[in-house]
């Protein structure tokens, strides 16, 4: 859902016709790829007079398109993703570790890196089978629910940690989704004594994650590398004997090769 825009004290130099705009696009989404001008008014909590012109204008620089009542993204909007993931260097460096760490374990491999309290798939190697969740480069879940986002946070210097800790919202996702900030706080110190994160049908039913993180020349926790697998098919201890060392392994690789190259900005 799109985040409510607040009536919070702002700069001088923003421009909330901006953060208005951009969040009409993002009111679009995998469960609403079409919306009409109330919806769309009703999501950003704007007025319908407001949501029209900033439709409308979208409309004119090709970024929707509309049948005169439904309004929908049109292929453009790629344009604004990409123009940030083309800045990186993040996703060339890290795509031949995944490739080789999926071909190893034979699981879908992944590397991500934080966006507030999101993590944003940045390069992906998916196996065959097919899951429920569509993820694709540019995907975005709460970092709470997620191996990868759990392994950011951890690793985050003590103040922004625990600012992220204070204003976290956690919904429960799935029946095994951490409930309290208590429980996830105890969860992070666990995993940041030990190098990973395991998460367990939190995100989905049926789909267990286990990631490492990735630092940059400054030692700083700069992503994170995960592989997924189907519950049914593997346990949480045969994830740790034999998914673990490929992992950890890839990890230290893009580690040190993101070290050799121009730091992720």
């Amino acid at each position: 859902m799109v985040r409510p825009i607040g009536d919070q004290a702002r700069e001088p130099h923003f421009v909330q016709s901006l953060e208005r705009g951009l969040a009409v696009i993002r009111a679009f989404d995998a469960h609403h790829r079409e919306l009409t001008l109330s919806e769309v008014a009703r999501i950003c909590e704007l007025t319908r007079a407001a949501a029209r012109r900033f439709l409308l204008t979208l409309t004119d620089l090709g970024y929707v398109r509309t049948d005169g009542r439904l309004f929908s993204l049109t292929p453009r909007v790629l344009e604004l993703g990409y123009a940030f993931l083309s800045s990186l260097s993040l996703p060339e460096v890290a795509e031949p570790h995944l490739e080789q760490l999926s071909a190893e374990v034979h699981e879908s491999s992944s590397i991500s890196v934080l966006d507030g309290d999101d993590i944003v798939y940045v390069a992906r190697v998916p196996t065959r089978r097919i899951m429920a969740v569509a993820i694709n480069v540019g995907t975005r879940f709460p970092a709470y629910a997620t191996s990868m986002g759990r392994v950011q946070i951890a690793y985050l210097p003590d103040e922004q940690r625990q600012a992220y800790l204070a204003r976290v919202r956690l919904e429960r996702l799935t029946a095994r989704t951490v409930a309290t900030a208590g429980e996830l706080r105890d969860e992070l110190r666990r995993v940041r004594e030990q190098g990973y994160a395991i998460v367990d049908q939190e995100l989905e039913e049926g789909l267990r994650s286990m990631a490492a993180p990735v630092f940059d020349r400054s030692g700083n926790v700069a992503a994170a590398v995960n592989v997924s697998v189907h519950a049914s098919r593997t346990s949480v201890a045969v994830m740790r004997a034999e998914l673990l060392p490929p992992l950890l392994t890839a990890a230290e690789r893009i580690t040190a090769d993101l070290r050799v190259t121009t730091p992720v900005r």
